[in-house]
């Protein structure tokens, strides 16, 4: 049997846009539970906090292009820093979750360590054999 192979760094920038999908796609979910707009319009939220956010939420942005563009090395570290970054933005949100935003946050999560197992071989091999 011929094994498929899969080059590395496309997986990568799939993962990430998977990544960011399920991000984007939490949010918008919570706009269909009764009350959320409410919620949301009587909350102070802090700008600096908004811009935290946003930060982590440009991070699997970036990824998407960086995965594919960077050299092996660096692509190794930068996203090895960026699952641990972005990880860490999912399980802030994760005390004030309901069980949506955690299927959510457990398949961002899931993703996030398949992109370490992926991104951790590049420099050996360019492709991946299944």
């Amino acid at each position: 049997m011929k094994k498929h192979e899969i080059e590395r760094r496309p997986l990568l920038s799939t993962l990430w846009i998977f990544v960011l999908f399920n991000m984007i796609f939490r949010d918008l979910h919570q706009f269909a539970n009764a009350g959320f707009v409410q919620e949301l319009m009587s909350l102070e939220v802090r700008e600096e906090l908004v811009l935290v956010f946003g930060f982590v939420l440009e991070i699997p942005i970036a990824m998407v292009l960086l995965s594919r563009i960077l050299r092996d090395k660096a692509n190794k570290w930068v996203n090895f820093l960026a699952v641990v970054i972005t990880l860490l933005g999912i399980l802030s949100a994760l005390p004030s979750a309901d069980m949506d935003d955690v299927f959510f946050a457990v398949m961002e999560s899931a993703a996030l360590v398949a992109i370490i197992l992926v991104s951790w071989r590049l420099p050996s091999q360019s492709k991946l054999r299944l």
